[in-house]
Parts: C-alpha cells; sequence; structure tokens
C-alpha cells in the first residue's frame, strides 16, 4: 500500500515534518524493515507499567478508608502509593482570620499523623507490596507557598518522617536518600502553592514532574484541562513549557491528586513507566532515569524513539531519525511531534470510521455504565460478552469519587469506597460488580467504564446483562455509531455503547527526519490527544548539536 492510498482507506492526515516521512502501515514488509533499520530502531523489551504515586485518603484530610484505597488501586494499576499530607512549614493565615480555618484544618491533620497514623499507614503500604505483581512505595506530600507543593517517594518500605523548615531543608535532609521529590499541580501562581522553577534541582532526586492531575494540565497555560479550583488560574510561569525552555530536563507524570481514597480514578491522571518488568528495582531505575510518560486516563502507549533514544534520554547528534509508535485506546484525534515548544508535525485521525473490508478484524469499544440524578451509588452486577472471536484485553476505566479537596458535608459521617471489580475474565466474558453515581454535574463524569479490545467478525455480538437487563449488538453496527439504553425509564441509571474503534483509528506508525539543529539542545516530546478528550504526553528526548 502506498501512501496516497493508505490516506484514502483511513482518513489520517499529514501536516508539517510529518509530511516527508514514511508511514510505516502503508509501506511493504521490506520498506518497513528499511525505514526502522535507518531509524535505528530496537525496541530493548521494554514494556510499559502504569501506577498512581500521588493520591490521598481518610488518613490525613480526605475520604475514604486506606485498605479500600489499595484494593481500588490493585483493580487497575501495577503500582500505587497512597499519600498521606505531612506538613506545611510556611502556612498562612496567622495574621488573616479569614484563612484561620486554614491553620486548624490542617495541622490538626498532620498531628494525627504523627500521633500513629504514620506509622499504621508504613505497615499497610508494606502489607500490600507484592513484587512482580503490584508494588506499593510509601510518600507523603509537604505543603509551601513559596515553592510550591511536593510529594516525597520513598524506595524503601520504612521510611521515616522528616521533619523540616522549607521544602528546600526537606530536600537537603533527604540527598543521600532513596527518594523522588516531585512538584505537582505546577501552574498555580508562583507564591501560592503554584511551583518555581528558581528552586528546580535537576538530577536523581526530581527526574520528573506531576503535569496533570484532578487539578489540570500544567504543560502549558492554554489548552484542556484548565485551573478551576478555588486555589487559583492557571498561570504560566510555573507549567512544563516554562521550565523546558528555561533549559532544565525532567520527566512528565500524571497522579489523581484524589482526595476520594480511589487511586487511579479513570481520567484524573496515571503515570506510566517504561520498564523490563514489574520489579521494584526495575520501576525505580525507570523512573530516575525518566522513561516515564503522563496519561489523564486512558493507558494509551507511546513508543517515541530518537536514533534509538528513548524518552528521557539526552543524546548527541545532528540527523535525528523520530521513531513514532501510538497505540490508543480510542479514537486518536491527532498526534503531535513537539520540538523547542512548537509543533513541527501533526498526525490527524479519521474523522469518520472508515471500516476495513475483512470480516475478522481488530476493533477497541467502550461500553459506559452510569448516569440517573439519584445520590444514592447505583450497584451493577453483570457481565459483558462476546458471541464469537477473542476478547484480548479488558481494561477497566473505574472511578472514585470527583474530589479535589475534602468535602464539609462528607467528614464525620462518609460513606465506604464502593470499590469497582473485575470478579473474573476470559477471552469471551468478564464478570463485573461495579458502583456508579450520578454525574456531579454536566462537566464531570462518574460512570464506570470497560474497554474491550476485540477481534472478532463483524456479525458477532457484544453484548452485556446488567441487573437483570440484556442488551447487544452486531460490531458491524457499533462501527456505525454509538447506542445508549436506560435501565429503568427516562433520568434513570443508563448503558453506552461507545462507537467501535477499528485499529486505523487508534494506530500509528511513522518515521520522520528533522536534520537542522535549532539550539545547542533541542527538546522533543509527543503529544497524543483522543477525540473523547483524554491525553498522553511523552517525556521529552533531548537532542544536543554536535
Amino acid at each position: 500500500m502506498d501512501r496516497r492510498k493508505f490516506i484514502k482507506q483511513t482518513g489520517w492526515t499529514f501536516m508539517g515534518l510529518a509530511v516527508s516521512g514514511p508511514i510505516l502501515g502503508a509501506c511493504t514488509p521490506k520498506e518497513k524493515d528499511k525505514a526502522k533499520a535507518a531509524a535505528k530502531i530496537d525496541p530493548n523489551g521494554l514494556k510499559v507499567f502504569w501506577g498512581d504515586i500521588h493520591n490521598h485518603c481518610n488518613i490525613t484530610y480526605g475520604h475514604g478508608d486506606m485498605r479500600l484505597a489499595f484494593e481500588a488501586a490493585k483493580q487497575q494499576l501495577d503500582f500505587v502509593s497512597v499519600t498521606p499530607h505531612a506538613m506545611w512549614p510556611d502556612i498562612p493565615g496567622k495574621d488573616d482570620p479569614r484563612l484561620a480555618w486554614v491553620i486548624d484544618y490542617h495541622t490538626g491533620a498532620f498531628k494525627r499523623l504523627r500521633e500513629g497514623g504514620y506509622e499504621k499507614y508504613l505497615k499497610m503500604t508494606e502489607e500490600y507490596n507484592q513484587d512482580g505483581k503490584f508494588l506499593t512505595f510509601p510518600s507523603y506530600e509537604c505543603h509551601s507557598m513559596k515553592y510550591g507543593d511536593h510529594v516525597v517517594l520513598s524506595y524503601e518500605q520504612n521510611f521515616p518522617l522528616v521533619e523540616c523548615e522549607s521544602v528546600e531543608d526537606l530536600k537537603a535532609k533527604l540527598k543521600d536518600k532513596k527518594v523522588f521529590v516531585t512538584p505537582h499541580h505546577m501552574g498555580y501562581e508562583k507564591g501560592y502553592r503554584g511551583y518555581n522553577w528558581d528552586f528546580f534541582t535537576q538530577g536523581n532526586q526530581t527526574p520528573f514532574v506531576e503535569i496533570f492531575s484532578r487539578h489540570g494540565l500544567a504543560e502549558s497555560d492554554q489548552g484542556d484541562y484548565n485551573y478551576l479550583h478555588d486555589m487559583g488560574p492557571r498561570s504560566y510561569e510555573g507549567s512544563a513549557l516554562c521550565g523546558l525552555e528555561k533549559g532544565f530536563k525532567f520527566g512528565f507524570i500524571g497522579s489523581t491528586d484524589q482526595h476520594a481514597g480511589y487511586p487511579g480514578s479513570f481520567g484524573d491522571g496515571r503515570i506510566g513507566v517504561l520498564a523490563r518488568s514489574l520489579d521494584r528495582n526495575d520501576i525505580w531505575e525507570a523512573m530516575k532515569n525518566r522513561h516515564v510518560y503522563c496519561a489523564t486516563g486512558d493507558k494509551v502507549n507511546i513508543d517515541f524513539r530518537i536514533n534509538n533514544a528513548i524518552m528521557g534520554d539526552i543524546i548527541r547528534g545532528n540527523n535525528r531519525h523520530i521513531y513514532l509508535n501510538v497505540e490508543a485506546a480510542n479514537y486518536i484525534d491527532y498526534v503531535d511531534i513537539v520540538k523547542n515548544g512548537e509543533c513541527i508535525a501533526r498526525l490527524s485521525g479519521p474523522m469518520q470510521t472508515i471500516v476495513p473490508p475483512e470480516d475478522v478484524m481488530r476493533a477497541k469499544v467502550k461500553l459506559d455504565f452510569g448516569w440517573n440524578r439519584e445520590e444514592k451509588p447505583v450497584r451493577w452486577d453483570g457481565f459483558i460478552e462476546i458471541t464469537e472471536g477473542k476478547i484480548n484485553v479488558a481494561t477497566p476505566c473505574f472511578r472514585g469519587a470527583a474530589y479535589t479537596s475534602p468535602q464539609a458535608d462528607k467528614i464525620g459521617h462518609e460513606d465506604d469506597t464502593k470499590v469497582n471489580r473485575i470478579l473474573k475474565a476470559d477471552d469471551k466474558r468478564i464478570d463485573l460488580e461495579m458502583y456508579s453515581t450520578k454525574n456531579p454535574n454536566t462537566m464531570t463524569p462518574a460512570m464506570q467504564t470497560v474497554m474491550l479490545d476485540v477481534t472478532m467478525p463483524k456479525n458477532g455480538i457484544i453484548r452485556t446483562k446488567m441487573n437483570g437487563k440484556e442488551f447487544g449488538y452486531t460490531l458491524g453496527e457499533l462501527l456505525t455509531g454509538s447506542k445508549s439504553h436506560f435501565m429503568r425509564g427516562w433520568l434513570s441509571e443508563a448503558i453506552l455503547f461507545n462507537r467501535a474503534a477499528p485499529e486505523s483509528a487508534f494506530m500509528i506508525e511513522h518515521v520522520m527526519h528533522d536534520n537542522k539543529p535549532s539550539r545547542d539542545t533541542d527538546y522533543y516530546y509527543v503529544r497524543v490527544r483522543q477525540r473523547d478528550g483524554q491525553w498522553a504526553f511523552s517525556t521529552p528526548i533531548w537532542v544536543e548539536r554536535v
């Protein structure tokens, strides 16, 4: 298949540097191997592992039982750290009656942590650790008006609280420890818990920064996921692009910063780690080497290389062979290659579904369960199955309550966390127990979701039976559009079969070349946007001019 035929049959369009490169999906096997050889592609046996290393429960200020938080994390993550709030050296409000509640609210939680809460936390964190299956890391958070808020993540399980007078003092006291000190919600105003790049310490202690969470996206001061919390608007001075333009080298991660005891809550942020295995040392070394990236929710796989360097690496060379392979979880809106803060190539996915001619095909289909207008959670008991073909992977996209900070009406009489679970799964059927609530507003989803990656004939049926009601559609029908059903009539809970996505809609493999260094050190990174609003951001690769 040539380039013109590929574009016609898949709906992809290309702009900028991408126009001059070969689309590997349009190449013959011989041409494909030649293009990969030119780009020096070596997979190195790396896999993507997913985690959430910054989230909160009721161990300090937040909601949700700590044990249930770990149970929720196990359902859809490979590793986790549940994070207690621990200190705020420059807490404001001493001379401002308007902020007096800030002191009482936080210092009370810090005191409870030191009166036995932290020991309980460390014990449970170690209890849930299973090397090779599910990793847990202890952490704690230090707030700061001047320096911005930071999370300390420890490799060691028995990690003591280190008292400090400032974030800089904390970093100095931890400089010989096996820890990461990571800034987050960076886009708030400097001096008001936004990040201050004047105090960035490049190296092993801060190899990455958290650019996305429930607070919003701090890639820059523009674009999706604006800052809407009462802590203030989003500004450029703490953003990732600001730090990159200052010449700093750091990775991008997401974490939820969720305050409802639901680590990994879908759509609130995740970290992807490129490592050889789910071994504690492998995961830690990958994070230390910046082999990480940020996803808002969906587990988007990004294989991004320049001259065989992977995301996070620093290399030298004027001839830059850029290789990109993206597999998203839904329809790709576009993929950007960013160089020095400018988009140099855009690969745009199809606007319309282009159905392949083959009868048996691979596709991805999301099923959403939720809606209604009642405060009480709806329990979903049942299964999803296919009548023909194979379920390659069933990915849970489970959400906790949409809390970015503690809720005043829940303190003292909060509900138990409802843990969503895949009870049993094989290549034909998924058994589920899920809980949904009404969407808190028209911009915030609270549905539970399962994403099916299937290989099946177009006349094969995808069917769900939930709470005694059964609905199903052929894959061919779902390729033409989404289908929805109320469970008990209008304004009740509902099920949505999302439009099925063929491979051409969620995958792209491409090689490009850039032989024009712009600076002594250029940085490149990848942005992937799905049409459902989910994003992923690779960590940059830095290339020095020879």
